[in-house]
């Protein structure tokens, strides 16, 4: 009986692992530049993604960069905007990068369609200590509720409960700051 658990246990670990790779074979990296909005964030550490958290930045723009991804975000302090620029090196993995930012990041793109949305998820380590941060982005300042569901449902799967999942699109994200 034991092993039988065991072997299932370990089935469902390699049709995991199997899933988050595949992203990265399939995953152009080419398609994803351009103009988005933050519509979800999460994490296991609700203060990261909180107002006045350290986490809570909006994406404005992602510029596809040879071995890197540039990354154009806001964040309000005292009720204003400010732009934060950052790049985000290529790891030795397919589809993944890092980028020091509130300790190390390392980040991979879960799901995208391209065209609509796009899914992170991101594992911060600093003074070592580790949490994870997922994204939902969109092409649009919303997205319908059916991909708002499927991310929530993939949150929950990475153990990230419904309370530490924040909607900001109701947030002042410095829409107005964009060019």
């Amino acid at each position: 009986m034991k092993l039988l658990l065991l072997c299932l246990g370990m089935i469902l670990v390699c049709v995991h692992a199997e899933e988050a790779s595949s992203m990265g074979r399939n995953f152009n990296v080419e398609k994803i530049n351009g103009e988005w909005y933050t519509i979800i964030l999460a994490s296991d550490k609700r203060e990261k993604i909180e107002e006045h958290g350290s986490m809570r930045i909006f994406v404005e723009h992602i510029h596809v960069l040879e071995n890197s991804l540039g990354f154009k975000f806001q964040s309000v302090t005292d009720e204003k905007c400010s732009e934060i620029f950052l790049v985000a090196d290529k790891t030795e993995k397919a589809g993944e990068y890092s980028v020091t930012y509130d300790g190390f990041n390392k980040f991979t793109v879960l799901k995208t369609d391209y065209d609509n949305y796009i899914m992170f998820h991101l594992i911060n380590e600093m003074n070592g200590e580790t949490f994870q941060l997922m994204s939902l982005y969109g092409r649009e300042p919303d997205l319908n509720s059916d991909i708002k569901e499927r991310f929530v449902k993939l949150c929950e799967e990475h153990g990230i409960i419904r309370e530490n999942i924040i909607d900001v699109t109701k947030t002042n994200r410095c829409l107005q700051a964009r060019e």
